[in-house]
């Protein structure tokens, strides 16, 4: 019995390696057949990655350094609230509209769209905030939590209260931080109740409690959870 089990892994063993030796094969005809179209690949390839490295190397590191310089008097008015210098530049010092639109690529312009986002926000050119926030990339987790809170609050100011509650919500998953996110969560509970989704009121209500009881927010938030389950009593009563 053990004789016959040892013969069958050993016949398993041979098909395998057969096997094996089989897509090996079928591999060198492939290269073998198709060795100019693989080598014309490779060629191109290794093309495309030079040319990228030489882009970023010659043309966007030198013009990154370059916006960088220009936008710290942009930063500076930002700093001091002088959002329409700070948007626009003073005549002498380009604002962030003129780095988004004369250093395309750069970090420095992608920067530039939140700080011009939250310009316009600040303006109340609510719509204009909303499509520079869009556009700027969010590597920064921090900035990106900002941003996409930021569009909820332009939302709001509109009157969409839909897509205020989408990038609140959106906001305090993004990444779980002591002082943002109850902020975020607050604020969408806030929306979610003026939806009467009271349940979902609650669950942000509810968080805040049992995972940020030490925030602004957290010390307050038992008033809020009891008005919304009351507010959800009344509702489902007057059905």
């Amino acid at each position: 019995m053990a004789k016959k089990e040892t013969k069958k892994k050993v016949q398993e063993a041979e098909k395998r390696l057969e096997n094996f030796e089989e897509a090996l094969t079928r591999t060198e005809l492939f290269i073998e057949n198709n060795q100019k179209e693989i080598t014309i690949g490779v060629i191109i390839l290794l093309a495309v990655v030079g040319a990228f490295l030489f882009f970023q190397k010659l043309i966007i590191q030198p013009r990154q350094k370059e916006a960088v310089s220009q936008m710290w008097m942009a930063e500076k008015y930002f700093q001091l609230d002088s959002f329409r210098l700070a948007l626009n530049g003073d005549g002498n010092n380009p604002g962030f509209l003129d780095i988004i639109s004369d250093y395309k690529m750069t970090k420095a312009a992608n920067l530039s769209k939140y700080y011009a986002g939250i310009c316009y926000l600040q303006m109340g050119q609510y719509e204009d905030a909303i499509a520079q926030l869009k556009a700027f990339k969010k590597k920064d987790l921090m900035l990106s939590v900002v941003a996409t809170g930021a569009i909820g609050d332009a939302y709001m100011q509109l009157g969409d209260k839909e897509n205020a509650a989408k990038y609140y919500l959106e906001a305090a998953r993004l990444e779980k931080d002591d002082f943002l996110t109850p902020i975020y969560l607050m604020k969408a509970g806030y929306v979610l109740e003026d939806l009467s989704r009271f349940d979902k009121a609650l669950t942000c209500y509810e968080t805040i409690r049992d995972e940020f009881p030490k925030s602004r927010e957290g010390q307050n938030i038992e008033k809020y959870i009891t008005r919304v389950e009351l507010r959800k009593k009344l509702s489902e009563n007057g059905k």
